[in-house]
């Protein structure tokens, strides 16, 4: 096997926490983008997945965990079991490339958190505005999504007290916490997420379903009771 162009022992060490249910298929292809660098723990947090996410799991990544389905609940229990300085937390359905992993690894020569731009996976010329517009709006207001990819230190994180254990919006949550005790860093070089939210439900009804928990959420309503209409949506259309 031809050596990584990643050496471990030159960098803080890392883990990736990666929280999945029902992921089989994503999770194998971001295992392998992960495998490149060696200086990375994997650790995969299953929510009681039904398909062969366990599995895959268990062949490519360091740790496996499991705990009650819910991002917040998943993250913390990842972090819980994942040593080293810097956390990095991807959904299941992330794609990794060589330059996203060389970025990562220069960062963590400092401190503090931040995220990476991102890129929707499909081709249509619709996504490349939405893409524009979830960098642009994390940018101006220190609030990135899960799907960006957000690395943070263990000590800061520690500071705010860790990853807010809610079924939905943690990632909205741990960036408005995290924002308060240090300016985020912005990385440029993108990472990739599933678009097929966006084309099996159309790019303006994803687009205006996404603001609306936004919305309820600033107006203050529980994360669980939006995180029950998401899932259940998610849920239905699965199913059809």
């Amino acid at each position: 096997m031809p050596a990584s162009p990643f050496v471990a022992a030159q960098r803080p060490r890392a883990s990736v926490v990666v929280p999945v249910l029902n992921d089989a298929v994503a999770l194998r292809l971001l295992l392998a983008d992960l495998r490149r660098d060696e200086s990375l723990t994997v650790v995969v947090v299953d929510g009681g997945s039904s398909d062969d996410s366990v599995a895959v799991a268990q062949a490519g990544a360091d740790l496996v965990c499991a705990c009650a389905a819910g991002r917040g609940a998943q993250l913390r229990r990842g972090v819980e079991s994942a040593p080293g300085d810097w956390l990095w937390f991807l959904h299941a359905d992330t794609r990794v490339s060589p330059a996203a992993l060389a970025a990562f690894a220069d960062v963590r020569a400092g401190g503090g958190w931040g995220w990476f731009d991102v890129r929707l996976s499909g081709a249509a010329w619709p996504l490349r505005v939405v893409e524009a517009s979830m960098n642009r709006r994390a940018a101006a207001t220190s609030v990135a999504t899960g799907d960006q990819g957000i690395f943070v230190h263990r000590r800061l994180l520690e500071a705010v007290g860790g990853v807010p254990e809610l079924p939905l919006m943690e990632d909205v949550a741990l960036c408005k916490r995290l924002r308060r005790l240090a300016k985020p860093r912005r990385l440029a070089t993108r990472i990739e997420t599933s678009s097929r939210r966006w084309e099996r439900d159309g790019v303006v009804r994803t687009v205006c379903a996404m603001w609306e928990l936004r919305l309820r959420y600033f107006l203050g309503q529980p994360a669980e009771s939006l995180a029950a209409r998401y899932y259940g949506d998610e849920l239905a259309q699965s199913r059809t």
